[in-house]
């Protein structure tokens, strides 16, 4: 069984069309639904904006479900370096918790200048970069790229930043890229991943871009365009998945 993690109800509805339901789950405030996708059994939460939503709804499909695997997807803003425009999908190699850590005097240090990782279990101790599972990329990547149009190269694979203030100036984005070398920033990659990592499932992110990091100015937002690329890029991930 493959768990689908997104945030708002604009990155699912795609994919919940296509759902064969099975069953509805409610635990706490999260809805939990249970069916066939692409071929596939897998279990699908709209488990909300932020940290501590993502994480809510990943630890309570994996403790009450037990996946074989966690799939984030959504939308997100591509740095502006990255290259990637919006409707391109993108791929996390690892997330990047990006806010946890200290500001001092010679600038932002992370976990590991603290000295306390965010997740330490029997193989592993991770100050801030959860890697995602090398080979569901793999595989992700191989279906994305030879399923593509011809002349299209709208898949990246890179680091994702995940932050819990958006960010809306050119200045800040050059920061954090100085910082990170992120290709995308959202808001629950790295706690839905972090939880995955608790449970030692293996896990894999997909977004589509909505937006470059820039400036913020709505007007050049795509978000319907972002949401249907990455819900596309969903089934065609399940399609594959396995093969």
């Amino acid at each position: 069984m493959i768990a689908l993690l997104c945030s708002v109800q604009a990155e699912a509805q795609l994919l919940l069309a296509d759902l064969v339901v099975t069953g509805t789950t409610t635990l706490g405030s999260k809805s939990i639904i249970a069916g066939t996708l692409a071929g596939k059994q897998v279990i699908l939460c709209v488990g909300g904006m932020g940290k501590v939503n993502a994480a809510h709804a990943a630890a309570l499909m994996i403790a009450e479900f037990s996946p074989d695997s966690l799939l984030i997807f959504g939308v997100g803003g591509a740095y502006p370096s990255s290259g990637a425009v919006v409707g391109d999908i993108v791929l996390a190699q690892v997330e990047i918790a990006g806010d946890e850590g200290v500001l001092t005097h010679d600038g932002f240090k992370d976990m590991e200048y603290i000295g306390i990782p965010l997740l330490k279990t029997a193989t592993s101790v991770i100050f801030t970069t959860y890697p995602a599972s090398e080979p569901l990329l793999k595989q992700a990547l191989h279906t994305l790229v030879t399923s593509s149009k011809p002349g299209r190269n709208d898949v990246q694979f890179g680091s994702f930043v995940t932050l819990s203030t958006c960010t809306g100036t050119t200045a800040r984005a050059r920061e954090l890229e100085e910082r990170y070398h992120g290709l995308c920033e959202n808001m629950e990659g790295a706690a839905a991943a972090q939880v995955a990592g608790l449970h030692a499932v293996p896990w894999l992110e997909v977004r589509g871009i909505s937006n470059i990091v820039e400036d913020r100015d709505m007007q050049k937002w795509d978000i319907p365009k972002a949401a249907e690329a990455v819900q596309k890029a969903v089934l065609r991930i399940l399609e594959g998945w396995g093969g």
